[in-house]
């Protein structure tokens, strides 16, 4: 039976989400029994990876009657009331209202932290570079004390694959050790040097406290559950091909982008929670989805929309007010997490599929 087509009105009953929740827990490389009756505390759990763990969690508690309690760190209970919907109802889903930005205070024990919590929007980056630091690093700060405090098993810090800026063009692939030049004097390297210091700071509590920290940088990510106000570019390709109305890009698109399925990266922070070296950094990246934003642009007109729109360009004097990452001509290694057992498993266009699928339930 092959998959419904991209654009078919007619949603399936059961979300792309869903799926991908139940094949994270069926997945045979983890290892849910390390979770087993532990407390797992998530933060920036209204985002779509802190969403995305705390779901699959849930589900993989229920159906392997693991004992596990979740603990999903949010600053608005509305959006969670939006996100989680009646999985709030639950005895084993508990609410952490607050800001990472101030310390954090619980009275239980936690065995594992997923510290997802970050400015994500570039023109929030450009507008207000000193909150997007203030963010980055009191909020780590904080979340290293907290599994200092508690003697959590695991921490995984979710950092971003910005932090190489632009590297040696000499590398065919960019690993762990090949960080490049970031310009400083950039409001917008506000993102890539917030999550420099942060991984320093992870660094430095490993080497004076021993907390038990693993650095996962992300590709982009995107994929099913992709949520309604996000508007990065792949979200925006995504609409123009549901609309019908051609992609326009204001640059010449010839950045190099490195992508990852929704998915793909759940299961990776899932076993880097208790597999992997602390202090180490790990590359979460699908190395087959590597292309330039140009590129994708035109998979999507011609793959995902069938051909009905096209690939326009409308560039102005000044891109600044869009927020944009430096151009950046970079190819991710995964070698290191796949050395963990780690596999990705979603290519780029089945990720724009399953990602327009839930777009329009």
């Amino acid at each position: 039976m092959t998959e419904r087509t991209t654009l078919d009105k007619k949603s399936p009953k059961k979300s792309k989400q869903q799926e991908d929740i139940e094949l994270i827990a069926g997945d045979n490389s983890l290892d849910f029994e390390m979770y087993r009756n532990t407390t797992v505390f998530v933060t920036g759990a209204t985002g779509l990876i802190g969403s995305s763990i705390i779901k699959s969690l849930l589900y993989s508690n229920q159906k392997n009657s693991l004992g596990m309690h979740l603990i999903a760190a949010v600053r608005s209970t509305n959006k969670a009331e939006r996100i989680y919907g009646k999985l709030l109802e639950r005895s084993d889903l508990e609410l952490y209202i607050g800001d990472v930005t101030e310390p954090m205070v619980y009275k239980g024990s936690i065995e594992y932290i997923f510290h997802t919590a970050s400015v994500t929007a570039s023109k929030t980056m450009v507008e207000h570079p000193v909150g997007t630091i203030e963010t980055a690093y009191q909020g780590t700060h904080n979340v290293l004390e907290l599994a200092r405090e508690k003697q959590a098993r695991g921490l995984v810090y979710v950092s971003s694959m910005e932090v190489y800026g632009r590297p040696d063009s000499e590398f065919e692939y960019v690993t762990e050790k090949d960080l490049g030049y970031i310009d400083i004097s950039s409001v917008r390297s506000s993102y890539s040097e917030g999550k420099r210091i942060c991984e320093c700071l992870c660094s430095g509590y490993v080497s004076e406290y021993n907390v038990p920290v693993k650095i996962a940088r992300l590709a982009q990510t995107f994929g099913a559950g992709i949520l309604p106000n996000d508007n990065r570019v792949y979200v925006q390709f995504a609409k123009s091909a549901i609309y019908g109305e051609d992609i326009v890009l204001h640059t010449e698109g010839t950045s190099e982008g490195n992508y990852c399925y929704i998915r793909d990266v759940v299961k990776a922070l899932l076993l880097l929670g208790y597999k992997g070296e602390k202090g180490e950094a790990y590359n979460i990246v699908n190395e087959s989805t590597h292309m330039q934003i140009r590129e994708m642009a035109k998979l999507v007109a011609e793959k995902i929309s069938g051909g009905k729109i096209q690939v326009r360009f409308e560039i102005p004097e000044s891109t600044q007010a869009f927020g944009y990452a430096p151009i950046v001509k970079m190819k991710l290694s995964s070698a290191k997490m796949r050395g963990l057992g780690w596999e990705p498993e979603v290519d780029l266009q089945q990720m724009y599929e399953r990602m327009i699928c839930d777009m329009m339930r």
